[in-house]
């Protein structure tokens, strides 16, 4: 006489208790409405999109003008279209170009500075001639003796040197320089000479030169950040230069110490509620134009926090309940602010600009006996400034996508904020230490899929030997080796010239390699690249720009082997890697082990745990997501409803694994396997010892109306799904994959008429380990989830 299995009557009523709950109220519990989300910034800015294409003149293509300058308020409000994903050729857009490009001579810097932005974004190789016509203006007007000898006034002959004419006319020359129109150095030298030379003691600026420190303001002190970090980069030659036609890295640094203290006085005084002020005041007056500066002082320092405030989150959230809700525009307090046109554009360009998905994030490390020294632009962490955000704006353009970086300091790092951040980049010469807290918490970063991209550099060899140990005993079972010439870090994204391919080490975890680490430094050649041109430099000898296109090649590599170019949104909410994953276990607590075998049975740990973790948010129910690994022969099988299965190689089962196998199966058991990474070798494997055990019986793939595939267990509805299948390539091709609509397929074995074996053939396990991979043909991360609760739940209710 069989037995059933031990819990399956009490668990099925458990489940439908909660199920009838859930029909009954309508939904799970609600997210908290308190903190801001990916989808009301992304409502908010389509909401304002909108609005601007509502106000704009239908026949002229231009907004209402501010009295004084010509052209400034359609460029204001076309720059904030494109930052906000607006293209090119959009027809608000060209009819803003058609009627930007009728005012040759705007003269004045605000105007001309504006209009600047907006040809470089927009079409900079048709706007050539306007764009370097705008920058000859420019410097011509750029104040060149006096008290404020390298600012800018509001015009040639109007006004008097203020940081707010002064900010906006550097940004034109940057992001002319961006497109290939060059600005003499000595504009630079100037303008830099500039703002060291009125930066109050406190590390803030005031809106004019004469002001004293009391009248420093965040607007301006924000300008002053943007302008040095921008300034200080095109005059200082580098942390690396070329000489005698050879690279040397490590060159001595300039001094940080001026941005470090404007940023921590933007610390201290931090608010978006209303503008900063020294003597203690603060207002809400140009309140929108002080957060487009503050986008701007996170982006170029690369900072998430502004002393412990997430300024984006904070502004977000401000901007976002501010919003008109009917007509999507947004409304300052006072001066140009009370316009809605620039009000609503200056919201846009923080929104909008702010959000980039960041692509890296270095690590503020350790180099003294675990103790951490001042967070400044420069340390062991960060011998070459330029190189990650060179990096950055290359992937940007081979990506078409506006991406961004920041640090993340160790001493501070949380869970969430290493989980957010899709590769963590770790660069040193000296010492690496890590407290035991923060060696677990990077491991729990690559378990739940993150990734770690490593160099040593400068010549020491203590972070290489430091770097070594950490990984050993972080992975004590999956050393570094060097990554073979046919691993996709070496096309992902294009290749390398072979002539300057470096070595490459690597840590297999969690489905893919998880760690690369060079020994040799590649920010050095970062460094070097010229964003400005979009190449190594054509003044560079054709060996070291060989060099540093192959460096480039292989950051670009790594970045789209670790993200498969598919990048979070900043707000996305993230699991906290520090969070309790293991309770005290209750008598309705619900735990799913998984099947241990030879084949790579436990090569994604995480995948089962995230499945449960999702189901038990899905459902309110208590579910353990506990690792626990049995074997077939193991007599605690038949305490269990359902076991969880998979693997990437081939494997036997012993006579008597088969044996109990079958007879849990036959009592009532269910066996829900997927074959990682959709591996041919595990799923030939297990069809084999499925006919050893049930030689009767063959694998079914499920018809499409299977009631596996439907919601009407308060699962998902699965009719159409969306698979990642990997394409065959050229020698020169990079790694990519092809997305295919289809049905879902699973396979199933039958016992009295219910599923007994339930397997996938494509992986859902790489998916939900950590992101889809463009080496594994399986479902997207999304429909990998909902397959997994809707096995669980049909597997459990049968």
């Amino acid at each position: 006489m069989r037995r059933n299995l031990k819990g399956r009557r009490f668990l099925a009523g458990l489940l439908w208790t909660t199920l009838a709950g859930l029909a009954m109220s309508g939904s799970a519990a609600p997210a908290n409405a308190a903190d801001v989300t990916a989808k009301q910034v992304a409502d908010a800015i389509d909401r304002g999109v909108v609005y601007l294409k509502g106000a704009q003149n239908r026949t002229d293509g231009s907004w209402p003008e501010w009295v004084g300058q010509p052209g400034g308020t359609t460029a204001l409000c076309a720059l904030a279209l494109l930052n906000c994903g607006v293209p090119p050729e959009d027809e608000a857009i060209q009819k803003a170009l058609r009627y930007l490009r009728t005012k040759e001579k705007p003269g004045m810097v605000y105007s001309v500075a504006l209009q600047t932005m907006v040809f470089c974004a927009a079409e900079p190789n048709k706007d050539r001639l306007a764009i370097a016509r705008n920058v000859q203006w420019l410097e011509a007007t750029q104040i060149s003796n006096g008290h404020a000898k390298g600012a800018w006034a509001y015009s040639s002959d109007f006004g008097r040197g203020d940081n707010s004419n002064s900010q906006f006319a550097l940004l034109a020359l940057h992001e002319a320089e961006k497109v290939g129109v060059k600005v003499k150095q000595q504009t630079w030298r100037l303008t830099l000479d500039y703002w060291l030379r009125n930066q109050h003691d406190d590390g803030s600026w005031s809106y004019t030169p004469d002001e004293a420190e009391d009248r420093a303001t965040g607007s301006m002190t924000c300008a002053g950040i943007s302008s040095l970090i921008i300034a200080s980069g095109k005059v200082s030659g580098g942390d690396a230069v070329v000489a005698d036609d050879r690279i040397q890295c490590c060159s001595p640094h300039g001094d940080d110490a001026p941005v470090e203290r404007a940023l921590q006085w933007m610390g201290r005084h931090f608010s978006v509620a209303s503008v900063p002020a020294a003597r203690g005041g603060a207002g809400t007056g140009y309140l929108l134009y002080y957060l487009y500066g503050m986008e701007r002082v996170g982006r170029l320092s690369g900072r998430r926090f502004l002393g412990e405030h997430d300024w984006y989150r904070a502004g977000a959230e401000l901007l976002i309940a501010h919003q008109d809700k009917l007509s999507g525009y947004w409304k300052g307090a006072s001066h140009s602010e009370t316009n809605p046109h620039i009000a609503t554009a200056f919201a846009l360009l923080f929104l909008g600009k702010g959000r980039r998905p960041v692509v890296i994030a270095p690590l503020i490390h350790s180099v003294e006996a675990g103790l951490f020294g001042p967070a400044t632009r420069h340390g062991d962490w960060n011998q070459h400034r330029s190189a990650i955000q060179n990096l950055t704006q290359s992937v940007s353009r081979a990506w078409k996508r506006e991406l961004s970086w920041h640090s993340i300091d160790m001493r501070a790092a949380k869970g969430q904020d290493l989980a957010q951040t899709p590769v963590l980049f770790l660069s040193g010469s000296e010492q690496l230490r890590f407290s035991p807290e923060q060696k677990q918490l990077l491991r729990e970063y690559i378990d739940q899929g993150g990734f770690i991209f490593a160099e040593a550099n400068c010549g020491g060899d203590g972070f290489d030997r430091d770097f070594r140990a950490l990984i050993a005993e972080l992975f004590p079972d999956s050393p570094l080796r060097l990554l073979p010439p046919d691993h996709p870090v070496w096309f992902a994204d294009g290749p390398v010239d072979p002539a300057y391919v470096r070595p490459l080490w690597g840590v297999e975890a969690c489905c893919r390699t998880s760690v690369v680490y060079c020994p040799e430094s590649l920010t050095c050649r970062w460094e070097l690249w010229k964003p400005e041109r979009g190449a190594p430099g054509e003044d560079y000898p054709a060996v070291v720009a060989k060099d540093i296109a192959a460096g480039m090649a292989i950051g670009h590599n790594v970045l789209a082997y670790a993200t498969n170019r598919n990048l979070k949104d900043k707000l996305d909410p993230s699991v906290d890697l520090a969070r309790s994953d293991t309770g005290p276990l209750t008598r309705s607590t619900m735990v799913m082990p998984k099947l241990s075998h030879s084949g790579g049975s436990d090569d994604a740990p995480n995948a089962w745990p995230n499945i449960l973790r999702l189901a038990e948010d899905q459902l309110k129910l208590n579910i353990s997501p506990e690792h626990r690994m049995l074997a077939p022969t193991d007599p605690q099988l038949f305490d269990y409803p359902l076991l969880f299965m998979h693997g990437r190689r081939t494997f036997r089962f012993s006579p008597a694994a088969r044996k109990q196998l079958r007879e849990y199966l036959d009592r009532g058991g269910v066996l829900f396997v997927d074959s990682i990474c959709g591996s041919e070798a595990f799923a030939q494997a297990f069809r084999a010892e499925m006919k050893a055990i049930f030689p009767e019986q063959e694998l079914a793939r499920l018809p499409a109306d299977h009631p596996i595939f439907s919601d009407e267990l308060h699962g998902y509805n699965l009719s159409r799904v969306t698979l990642r299948n990997p394409r065959e390539r050229r020698v020169d091709e990079r790694l990519a994959a092809s997305l295919s609509d289809i049905e879902p397929r699973l396979e199933g074995i039958e016992i009295d008429g219910r599923l007994a074996v339930i397997f996938s053939p494509y992986d859902i396990s790489c998916a939900m380990e950590n992101s889809e991979s463009l080496e594994c043909k399986g479902y997207i991360k999304s429909d990998a989830a909902k397959i997994g609760v809707n096995v669980l739940l049909y597997g459990l209710l049968q």
